[in-house]
């Protein structure tokens, strides 16, 4: 796949790409309703003897637009997104910058630059994607902005169990921890990348060594709680349980959550790793525990849940 980085204005020319169907949206979290219209824009290539195309958007609206957002935490980051795009077989994705200049386009200055200036033949988006300056573009609109140059298909919404399947629905279920049903939507388990740090080390002391991990800034995260977790270390799987939180039963607790996981049966010395915590289930809220025993007994007892969940 071949990632291409646009900015307003753009020097492209129709001649620098072979002619495609290109899906279009923020896609946040390449979900299976995203994934329904990438796919969608797939099938249609392939039957036209097309090239497949994503055009996605960065940084997120709202850092242009809102007042004082600094930052978004994404479902998926920009590089998970790109990951998530190429495995679905896309062959070119453009990564529009989202700046104040490109938000003030006119519907049709967007359509004549970012798709018929782009070569595209063929546009999928879903029905509530808007374009433009105010997002006075609407699917319904695009063929009077299209000045038949391509032609367009519009994908409906895609619900489960009467919920439609988005972004914020997703958003939801993470906020609230329940984790199946964000895989449910995402298509896949939750996961979210971080490097492994130094901590206070009080885990091995007390039998259960844990990775201290600095999380990605960048990415949504679960509520505090203990959950059952698979962790990719150098590459290889493993199953473990995390505390996410700022462990209160300790008076140096950090200042903002974090993430702690006891790694079943592994004992190597991964300090300074880039891993991929993936969230299964979430076992239980975090407590403070009057003493160390109490909270070793409880450890065991997270421990124990999580290996029966994964055997479940």
């Amino acid at each position: 796949m071949e990632v291409i980085s646009v900015s307003y204005p753009h020097s492209y020319n129709k001649e620098d790409f072979q002619e495609s169907a290109m899906a279009i949206g923020f896609f946040d979290g390449v979900h299976l309703g995203h994934q329904k219209v990438i796919k969608t824009a797939i099938e249609y290539a392939k039957a036209h003897n097309m090239k497949s195309a994503v055009m996605t958007f960065d940084p997120h609206p709202s850092v242009v637009l809102g007042k004082n957002v600094q930052n978004v935490e994404m479902i998926t980051p920009m590089q998970e997104k790109i990951e998530q795009i190429r495995a679905l077989g896309v062959d070119y994705l453009f990564v529009v910058n989202f700046s104040e200049a490109f938000s003030k386009l006119q519907p049709q200055e967007f359509v004549d630059q970012f798709i018929i200036g782009l070569n595209v033949q063929h546009v999928v988006a879903g029905f509530d994607f808007s374009y433009g300056r105010f997002g006075k573009g609407k699917m319904d609109t695009l063929p009077e902005f299209s000045r038949g140059k391509f032609t367009q298909t519009t994908v409906e919404k895609y619900e489960k169990e009467e919920i439609k399947v988005s972004s914020t629905a997703i958003r939801s279920f993470l906020k609230e921890g329940r984790m199946d049903k964000v895989k449910e939507f995402l298509g896949r388990y939750y996961s979210v990348k971080g490097t492994v740090i130094h901590g206070h080390k009080r885990g091995r002391q007390i039998g259960f060594p844990t990775a201290n991990i600095k999380l990605d800034q960048d990415s949504l995260k679960p509520p505090v709680g203990v959950y059952a977790v698979q962790v990719q270390v150098k590459g290889q799987w493993y199953i473990g349980v995390c505390n996410f939180g700022y462990k209160p039963t300790f008076d140096d607790g950090p200042l903002e959550p974090q993430a702690e996981v006891h790694i079943f049966d592994f004992s190597e010395d991964i300090y300074g790793e880039t891993i991929v915590v993936r969230w299964h289930k979430r076992l239980r809220d975090e407590k403070k525990f009057p003493d160390i025993d109490e909270l070793i007994r409880q450890i065991k007892q997270d421990a124990e849940d999580a290996k029966a969940f994964f055997r479940e």
